[in-house]
Order: C-alpha cells, then sequence, then structure tokens
C-alpha cells in the first residue's frame, strides 16, 4: 500500500502541475455541461411556414389563424403558388407549406349528417426526418383542433347531434412539464465523465512511454498491480469528483430530480469508471503514440455514444444493434443514472445493470493487465 501510495502523490503531483490537462480536467467539462444541455435538445420552438390560400374564406383564414396563435409556427410568407412554396422548401427559408385547396370552405360546410371532404396539403422539409415528424405531429394537432371547433360549430350540425365529447385526463410521470434538459443532461454528464476516465488516462499511459519515463519505472521493484492501481486510481477519483459537480450543477441550474439515492448512483458510477479504465488502459497498450490513442478512443467513444440511446431510442434500433449494444457501457450508465435520477430507481431495480457492469469491469481490466507489459 506504501508503494501504491507513492505513486498516487506522484500522479496527482504531474496532474496539478500539467497546465495544459487542468482546464480539460475540471473547467471543459462544466462549461460542455452547461452549453450542450441547451444545445442537444429535440424540442421544436420555431418553425417557418408558407402559406398557399387559394380559398380566401373565413375557414381558411380561421386555419390560418390557428397556426399563428401556436407558439411553434411562424407564418413568414403567403401567395397562391405551390410552387413558390416549393422553392422556399429547396432554399430552407420554409420547413413546411400549407396548401389550402379552393373550395376549402365550401366543401366543409356541408349539411348535417354528411361527410366532409375539404382538402388541404402539408408539404413538409424531410431532409431530417426527425425534425419532419415533430412538425407533423404538430402540424396534425392543430389541424385536429381547428376540426373540433368546427365540428361543435352550430352552423355545422345541429345542437341534437353534436357528438359527446371524450375527455382523457393524463398525467406525465417522471418528467410532467416535458422538460427536454431534464433527459438530457444525465446523458451528457456520463459522456463527459467518461473522457475523463478512459480518455485522459489511455492517454496519461502513453505519454509516460514518450518521454520515456515509464522505462525508468520498469527497472524498479514497483510490481505490475501496483503501477497500474497508482495510474488508473487518480482519474478513477476525480471522474467521481466531475460526477458529483455535474449532479450539482445539474440540480441548481437546470432543476434536475435527485429522487434515487446517491449512494446508489456513486456506487455504480465507481464499477463504471473500472470498466471504462479498463478500456483505456487496453487502448494505451495497444498504441505507441498520443495520437494512436486519440484515433483508437475516436472510433470506440464515437460509436458508444451514437448507439447509448442519449439521442434515439435503443427500442428504435435494429435487433442486431441492440444485441451488440449489450458491449456498451455507455448505454448501461445512461440508462441507470436517468432511472434513479428521473424514477428513484433503488439497487433492486439496476441489479441487472450492476452485475452485468461488474462483469464487464472484471473483463476490461483483466484484458488490460494481461496485454500490459512490465519489462525490468
Amino acid at each position: 500500500m506504501r508503494t501504491i501510495g507513492f505513486i498516487l502523490q506522484k500522479e496527482f503531483i504531474q496532474i496539478f502541475r500539467n497546465k495544459t490537462m487542468l482546464p480539460i480536467i475540471f473547467i471543459v467539462p462544466v462549461v460542455q455541461l452547461l452549453i450542450l444541455v441547451h444545445a442537444a435538445t429535440f424540442d421544436m420552438k420555431h418553425i417557418d411556414m408558407y402559406v398557399v390560400d387559394k380559398d380566401l374564406s373565413s375557414a381558411s383564414r380561421q386555419l390560418v389563424s390557428k397556426f399563428e396563435g401556436s407558439p411553434f409556427f411562424f407564418v413568414n410568407q403567403q401567395s397562391f403558388s405551390v410552387e413558390n412554396g416549393e422553392d422556399h422548401l429547396i432554399t430552407n427559408e420554409a420547413d413546411v407549406v400549407l396548401h389550402i385547396h379552393e373550395g376549402f370552405e365550401k366543401d366543409l360546410m356541408v349539411q348535417p349528417g354528411t361527410k366532409s371532404q375539404a382538402k388541404m396539403q402539408l408539404l413538409i422539409n424531410a431532409v431530417n426526418g426527425t425534425k419532419a415528424g415533430l412538425i407533423n405531429a404538430y402540424s396534425t394537432n392543430v389541424i385536429a383542433d381547428f376540426r373540433k371547433e368546427i365540428i361543435k360549430s352550430e352552423n355545422l350540425i345541429a345542437k341534437g347531434e353534436i357528438p359527446s365529447a371524450i375527455n382523457v385526463n393524463f398525467s406525465h410521470w417522471y418528467n410532467p412539464e416535458l422538460n427536454y434538459k431534464i433527459f438530457m443532461l444525465p446523458g451528457i454528464l456520463v459522456i463527459l465523465i467518461t473522457i475523463i476516465g478512459m480518455f485522459l488516462s489511455a492517454l496519461n499511459l502513453v505519454r509516460e512511454k514518450e518521454m520515456g519515463t515509464s522505462e525508468q519505472i520498469n527497472v524498479t521493484p514497483i510490481r505490475k498491480y501496483q503501477f497500474i492501481i497508482g495510474k488508473l486510481l487518480p482519474f478513477w477519483i476525480i471522474a467521481l469528483f466531475e460526477l458529483a459537480i455535474g449532479l450539482v450543477i445539474g440540480y441548481f441550474a437546470f432543476s434536475v430530480p435527485i429522487l434515487g439515492n446517491i449512494s446508489t448512483l456513486v456506487l455504480f458510477a465507481a464499477i463504471y469508471l473500472f470498466a471504462v479504465l479498463g478500456i483505456g488502459l487496453f487502448i494505451s497498450t495497444v498504441s505507441s503514440t498520443q495520437q494512436q490513442v486519440m484515433f483508437v478512443s475516436f472510433f470506440f467513444m464515437l460509436t458508444f455514444i451514437l448507439m447509448s440511446g442519449i439521442f434515439t431510442p435503443v427500442e428504435s434500433m435494429p435487433g442486431w444493434a441492440q444485441n451488440l449494444n449489450i458491449i456498451n457501457p455507455f448505454a448501461y450508465f445512461i440508462r441507470v443514472i436517468r432511472m434513479i435520477l428521473l424514477k428513484g430507481s433503488d439497487m433492486i431495480d439496476i441489479s441487472r445493470e450492476i452485475v452485468s457492469m461488474s462483469l464487464y469491469a472484471l473483463i476490461s481490466l483483466s484484458f488490460a493487465v494481461w496485454r500490459y507489459r512490465k519489462v525490468a
């Protein structure tokens, strides 16, 4: 233990002396957390709409007013040409074109008991499929609300023929206000502490090779396990410290609830960091320079992040991708941190993830230690 203590002391002194690494460890993650939580959102708050109203009736103006009254839609221009609207879609000046056909009000104002066949069209820019889906959903809600007002209008249906409304009372559990920041912050926090645990630890070990200090350590009586513990433990401690800072920022700056037990989260984070530290150590053993570490780490981190479920649901992925996600540590921690913070899950609820991540940590560290060579 005394030998490990000396190595830890040496590592912390080396970290705090490195003026380049200090901002990367303590300042950059905080800045990224404050910026990315605001930027990484799928909430649509500004949809540019181009209106082609060929009917110019009170009903068509009422429909356009419904869109203008929505906080999401901004009607920028109107004309009688669908081609002009399509040109605005091509130049990205409009996100959606609302095309109201001629005779819209006439077809809408039918006799009671007959079927209305009023026609309108939505042309949506679907280059971004997610954005197009949200625009379609928002537009459908506005049109449905317009239709509801028309149905209740006495001009269309006699009072005795108004269908009874179905009142649906609903509540959103775990995120009542549908605040996307509450959903995104835990996932971004996982990515930031993983960078500390995996990326910087791997760079630190390879840096020893490039400077030649690892050769000096190799000729000492320090055992391999002592050297590895002394090398990895500082970044394990720093990553947990970063997690604590991120939770404090999330609670006070973004009102992220902490419904579960913090000790449960820290326990899982500790196991998770051992797993990613093992990956970082393994990368350092197969790399000779810091540049190689950066390229290899970038490959793993990009793949893990995109398949982790932080931006898109894992359930929407193909079956083979979901099966491949078993070896993705990001997916485990992002799922667990959201369960603990937002749902208040306890140890029993995440027991499967704890066992899986413990096996993952054991395997990754074992492979990394086996691959590491200490030549005396």
